[in-house]
């Protein structure tokens, strides 16, 4: 029977989950002073954030909100956002309506690098010196930046005397570290994915398809007033599938794989909310399993462990990824995903240990083509910052991947998952 239908096929009344926190104004003068600290120091007048189709929608840090907008926040006076949809900034009205406040006045219809010029020009800052939030790395994939060559060449032409400086690092290393009322959105999402990892667990079962732990997993998270962010879901099923991602059938025309006994269905969750994203890796056993993958389990589980009694202030993000590589380098274990990164762009940390196992075999040949290191190792962890802990142990294609949130204390890290930190195993 579909979800949310009753047995007499009308829709079933579900209880309303309870509402997730929301950010006050404070939030929004905190991240806006902060930057203009930033700004001020490194005589930068004004800084352009735009989200140009980007995974993190870094617009929406200045703005708490979303419309593939464009945001100019002078030193010294009001930003401006510049979004391209009327439609778009009629939803901003609406909220307005319904009682939650906007946090930017200032709203223009256009789009391009000429009116961005054209503002900037307004607020005197046509000779002035402009921080570019996307000229460097924003998020995986994204490494050389994500500013549009286009708009990148009207803005500057525009603006023939203006200086243009990289305010990238600035930015993502500011958002790394999370006020109070941000970790309150964190704990919530976190929430959430607890919830949707319960879903897929008792929709992995022998028999059902991929798309139907996919639909139910994701409905969860709908249900409770949240979204995800790209990927949205990872799932990968088997019991020897090495391969990662979303599934195929939501990218080519190839038929959900259907559950067996002995496989392992794996998940990566985006969970969402207000910006904040509480990411865990779902692991859901169908025994009997193989002896190489509850080895894989325990190895993965250690792991974790390892990380959680690293993470804590002052400690370096490479000496966690040390920690955390160990119980894979003595099981004799490799990993294919990272142990760990920063919720939010930041680092990531892969391990390179033990892949030689992989020498003259298909997946050697791609692993072989990468390099498995450590993206900004001297990162020092401070109290506010959050990482995802997600360890994956592999013996040849065998595959365990676990994990959840933490976020830095002043003593320590705080445990924001359970359910997806060890693995699931269903009952038959």
């Amino acid at each position: 029977m579909p979800a949310g239908v009753s047995s007499t096929g009308n829709p079933r009344i579900e209880t309303v989950p309870e509402a997730g926190p929301t950010l006050p104004l404070r939030e929004r003068d905190r991240r806006w002073a902060g930057l203009r600290r930033i700004m001020r120091a490194r005589g930068i007048d004004a800084i352009v954030v735009g989200s140009f189709q980007g995974r993190e929608r870094l617009e929406s840090y200045l703005s708490d909100d979303f419309l593939d907008a464009i945001v100019v926040l002078p030193l010294d006076s009001d930003p401006v956002m510049l979004a391209f949809s009327p439609s778009r900034v009629s939803r901003i009205y609406e909220s307005v309506r319904r009682g939650y406040d906007n946090w930017i006045d200032d709203i223009r219809i256009g789009n391009g690098g000429a009116r961005i010029g054209a503002i900037l020009a307004e607020r005197k800052l046509d000779s002035g010196r402009i921080g570019m939030v996307g000229f460097g790395p924003t998020a995986p994939g994204e490494m050389e930046g994500l500013l549009p060559l286009g708009f990148h060449r009207s803005l500057t032409a525009g603006l023939p005397q203006a200086a243009f400086v990289d305010f990238t690092q600035d930015l993502t290393d500011f958002i790394l570290v999370k006020s109070d009322d941000e970790l309150r959105l964190l704990r919530f999402a976190a929430r959430v994915s607890e919830e949707a990892c319960k879903a897929m667990a008792a929709a992995a079962v022998p028999g059902a398809s991929e798309a139907a732990v996919y639909a139910e997993t994701l409905r969860e998270i709908h249900r409770w007033g949240c979204d995800t962010r790209y990927p949205f879901l990872s799932l990968q099923s088997g019991p020897d599938n090495i391969a990662w991602g979303v599934p195929r059938w939501t990218l080519r025309a190839e038929a959900p794989r259907v559950l067996q006994a002995g496989d392992v269905v794996q998940a990566e969750i985006h969970t969402i909310y207000g910006g904040q994203e509480a990411q865990v890796q779902m692991c859901v056993a169908l025994g009997p399993l193989h002896a190489d993958l509850l080895r894989c389990e325990a190895v993965a589980r250690a792991s974790y462990e390892a990380g959680v009694r690293a993470v804590r202030p002052g400690i370096t993000f490479g000496e966690v990824v040390a920690a955390m590589e160990a119980p894979l380098r003595d099981a004799g274990c490799w990993s294919k995903t990272p142990l760990l990164h920063t919720f939010t762009f930041g680092s990531t940390g892969f391990t390179p240990v033990n892949r030689e196992q992989l020498d003259n075999t298909r997946e050697g040949w791609i692993e072989g083509q990468v390099r498995a290191g450590i993206r900004r190792p001297d990162l020092v962890l401070q109290p506010g910052m959050a990482l995802e802990l997600e360890p994956n142990a592999c013996l040849g294609n065998r595959r365990i991947n676990i994990g959840g949130g933490v976020v830095v204390t002043e003593t320590g890290c705080e445990e924001l998952n359970d359910i997806p930190t060890r693995v699931f195993h269903a009952v038959s």
